[in-house]
């Protein structure tokens, strides 16, 4: 068995859906264990999300739920409030992304949970944070897509503003939220100080427009949807072949002059309008009138084998199944195969984090609800059979 970077560390996991979810199963990976809280009898919403099932558990489910063990408690009750708070003195980090304001009138927020654990690292996910005025309004990827100007740069020049084909904003937030409980707890080994970490996925998406974002604030300009091309790079876009589409990414000017070699049209990188990437963006149309009507001579494996031997960044379009598939995909070991409790077959895409000393690792399926719920409450608070069946009983857990 290898090492495992967070072994020895308990989470107290309150969320649901992606963003959550995805941050507490990459802190499971890495050795955490994980203590998943869910509604009684409902669950997690995602495990009502299908089709497709592996047997009776959805995909979405899966994506994200892998490492944790299921604990159900009703924290509308008194009892499983009390439960709650037991648990969170034996944990490290408590990560929650209920609406701002409702772990408060659990008496489950930080304020209240730190007072008798001050090393407590409280991560909260919410649309839009917990300060500001529209910290009340419900947060959902889609929306948070539109709002943040995702949206307004995706999309065909002429065309529709898009949302991207993955909930971006909450896969964000959820690796925006994993960083920070590190950096948190490091603090917190150091100095026995906790902290609450307030993760907003308008925030942390509007973060991740990067240099979109850096060259409205040092134009003054607004920045407008390019489709499928580059706001300041050309060429680097897709270009129709004789079968479908591909990319093509010239990053430099050494590459286009590679680029005009192989094409058999060296005098582009001669042209002064082409020579350079600022002259290259200014006269975007021309040079892709031409490398249009070039591309279409060549089918578009043909034209990424001859681009990729060239040392020049391109590749084939696929489908999320194809690329699946892929030969690197499948020799970087990134898809993996288990058995659920039920016995059902279960293909799982591994974490991509590879490392030499302590690897993640795909330890236990997505858990059942509530399948560890006597476990828990058995080994780490010491309850005995007969008081999880009276809690079970009263509708507790």
């Amino acid at each position: 068995m290898s090492e495992r970077a967070l072994a020895g560390l308990r989470v107290l996991d309150f969320t649901r859906v992606l963003a959550g979810p995805m941050c507490t199963m990459m802190l499971a990976d890495l050795g955490a264990e994980v203590i998943k809280v869910e509604r009684p009898r409902l669950g997690d919403d995602t495990r009502h999300w299908g089709p497709p099932w592996a047997g009776e558990m959805s995909a979405y489910f899966a994506s994200v739920n892998r490492n944790k063990k299921s604990i159900t408690l009703d924290l509308r009750t008194d009892a499983g409030v009390e439960i709650a708070k037991s648990l969170a003195r034996e944990s490290h980090i408590v990560v929650e992304n209920f609406k701002v304001g409702q772990m408060a009138q659990y008496g489950l927020d930080y304020e209240n949970l730190q007072t008798e654990n001050p090393a407590i690292v409280y991560c909260s996910i919410t649309g839009f944070g917990q300060t500001g005025p529209y910290a009340e309004r419900a947060g959902y990827d889609y929306v948070v897509q539109g709002m943040s100007g995702l949206m307004s740069i995706t999309g065909a020049h002429e065309g529709m503003p898009h949302k991207v084909g993955v909930a971006i904003s909450d896969v964000i937030a959820g690796l925006f939220a994993h960083g920070a409980i590190l950096a948190a707890l490091r603090h917190a080994e150091q100095t026995g100080q906790g902290q609450h970490i307030d993760i907003s996925l308008l925030d942390t998406q509007i973060a991740a427009l990067v240099n979109i974002a850096s060259n409205v604030l040092v134009s003054g300009k607004d920045a407008g949807r390019f489709g499928n091309q580059h706001a300041n790079i050309v060429p680097y876009q897709t270009f129709e072949a004789q079968d479908k589409a591909f990319v093509l990414a010239v990053g430099n000017d050494k590459q286009f002059r590679l680029l005009a070699h192989l094409i058999q049209r060296p005098e582009l990188a001669r042209d002064d309008r082409f020579a350079g990437n600022p002259a290259r963006v200014k006269n975007r149309e021309a040079l892709v009138d031409i490398l249009a009507e070039v591309f279409e001579d060549k089918s578009a494996r043909e034209w990424v084998e001859l681009l990729t031997d060239a040392g020049i960044p391109c590749g084939e379009i696929n489908t999320v199944q194809e690329a699946l598939g892929m030969e690197h995909v499948v020799a970087r070991n990134l898809v993996h195969e288990m058995m659920l409790s039920s016995r059902t077959p279960l293909k799982l895409v591994r974490s991509p984090l590879k490392m030499s000393a302590t690897p993640p690792e795909i330890r236990s399926a997505p858990p059942a609800l509530g399948a560890d719920t006597d476990v828990v409450l058995g080994e780490i608070l010491g309850m005995s059979e007969e008081t999880i069946a009276g809690l079970r009983s009263d509708g507790v857990v």
